[in-house]
């Protein structure tokens, strides 16, 4: 009999790496006496995945995960992106091809679970899709035009048609004196770096040339729409809490979190 990939359940992979330019030894900065990646773990413990697992570059990730009951892998050191150590997590895992794996990230520790469920359920309803991503309203003109917000547009399904860090879709008569004065409407989107995928696309994915807008644009997920496949939306009415990139990221999380 067909099991489903819904019936089977999802993979929670988070993967982590030490090296971090603006914040040295990110997945083991301490919050509130835990480790920030044991905190991402935790969080994605609470969604309907049936099972969590650390990706790991560095053995004292592992360890660190391991001491406080969180299932951890040591993956190479070697790999360009994080698509490519969760390419080796599914390996390492045995998943079978039509397994769906969520990437949660390891600087989220506000991660929703009910985002990561909806993520991982919305791409086991949309069998023409190879991933499924979120996205939220935006709120502000400032969030709008800055370059560190990434944006996306879709189709009448829901399904991603570009990426970009650029303000889309561009307003043509929202302008005075050459800049936006207020949002367009309806709200445009920001891209809410959560992905799922199935294990048989995630392990090719790693193959595919790099396309030129990812280069351009510095947005992996660019790559998926250049070599045509579909990336299936799901916007969630609730916005996500901030990650971490600096010292004040983990500051501002610590205030709320501890």
């Amino acid at each position: 009999m067909h099991i489903s990939a819904s019936e089977r359940g999802f993979t929670v992979v988070i993967p982590a790496r030490m090296a971090s330019s603006r914040l040295p030894n990110k997945p083991l900065a301490d919050i509130g006496g835990l480790p920030m990646v044991v905190r991402v773990a935790q969080r994605a413990c609470q969604s309907q995945a049936r099972q969590v697992v650390v990706a790991a570059d560095d053995a004292r990730i592992v360890q660190a995960c391991q001491s406080h009951g969180v299932t951890a892998l040591l993956t190479r050191q070697d790999h360009l992106s994080g698509s490519d150590r969760l390419a080796e997590a599914c390996q390492l895992l045995g998943l079978n091809a039509e397994d769906v794996v969520v990437n949660v990230q390891g600087d989220e520790p506000l991660i929703l679970p009910q985002l990561i469920n909806d993520v991982a359920m919305l791409l086991a309803q949309r069998p023409e899709a190879s991933m499924s991503t979120a996205a939220h309203a935006i709120g502000s003109l400032e969030e709008f035009m800055n370059p560190n917000v990434v944006k996306l547009v879709m189709d009448a399904r829901q399904s991603a048609l570009y990426f970009s860090r650029a303000p889309i879709p561009w307003w043509r008569d929202g302008q005075s004196v050459g800049s936006f004065q207020t949002l367009p409407t309806p709200a445009p989107l920001r891209h809410i770096g959560i992905y799922a995928y199935r294990a048989a696309f995630l392990s090719g994915f790693p193959h595919l040339p790099p396309a030129p807008l990812e280069t351009m644009e510095s947005l992996e997920q660019l790559r998926v729409l250049w070599h045509g496949h579909r990336i299936a939306v799901h916007v969630t009415e609730q916005a996500p809490g901030p990650g971490v990139d600096t010292p004040e990221d983990l500051e501002r999380v610590r205030q709320l979190l501890c």
